[in-house]
């Protein structure tokens, strides 16, 4: 009896982790990322060539996605937005969850050059890594309230490196 429930629930994880692998792989030939998991390149959207936009109006916005140019896959992220300019936050980057789920901040420093998708609007940017200055305190009280309930996302986070900050800078 305890054999065959062995059996079962054995075939079950294989079952599953066979599902999960063939999700990650499928997602790869997306038209953009499926929720969390990574997609592959943009194959819709229509290119923004208006001059620099006042990016105000992404405080409205819950989720957007990027796709990196090198390697060309596709993420849902979260958006923030500080006088004007745009920024995307990633967490967990000392945690063993992050070391393993966070490549694209490690790829972005590489290669920052993104495509930024908005509904069916697509925007040309570049992620530039910012660790200090006097927009660190406003981002992170938007982070909390925006996505955390209010909590209070500390200072430090970004100092320490647990949470990266990128700003949505124009491509030259």
């Amino acid at each position: 009896m305890i054999s065959t429930l062995l059996r079962v629930a054995g075939g079950l994880l294989v079952a599953l982790i066979l599902a999960l692998a063939g999700l990650g792989v499928g997602a790869r030939f997306a038209d953009g990322p499926l929720a969390l998991v990574a997609g592959g390149p943009f194959r819709s959207g229509e290119l923004v060539t208006d001059p620099e936009p006042d990016w105000s109006f992404v405080r409205e916005i819950s989720e957007v996605e990027f796709q990196l140019l090198d390697p060309p896959r596709s993420r849902t992220t979260w958006i923030l937005e500080h006088e004007g300019r745009a920024y995307i936050p990633s967490g967990y980057m000392t945690t063993w969850w992050g070391r393993i789920w966070k490549q694209w901040p490690h790829e972005a420093q590489k290669d920052g050059r993104i495509l930024l998708r908005i509904g069916d609007r697509l925007y040309e940017r570049r992620l530039v890594r910012v660790e200090d200055g006097p927009m660190i305190a406003p981002l992170l009280a938007q982070l909390g309230s925006k996505y955390l309930g209010g909590s209070e996302v500390p200072v430090d986070s970004v100092a320490s490196g647990s949470l990266w900050l990128f700003e949505l800078a124009s491509r030259p």
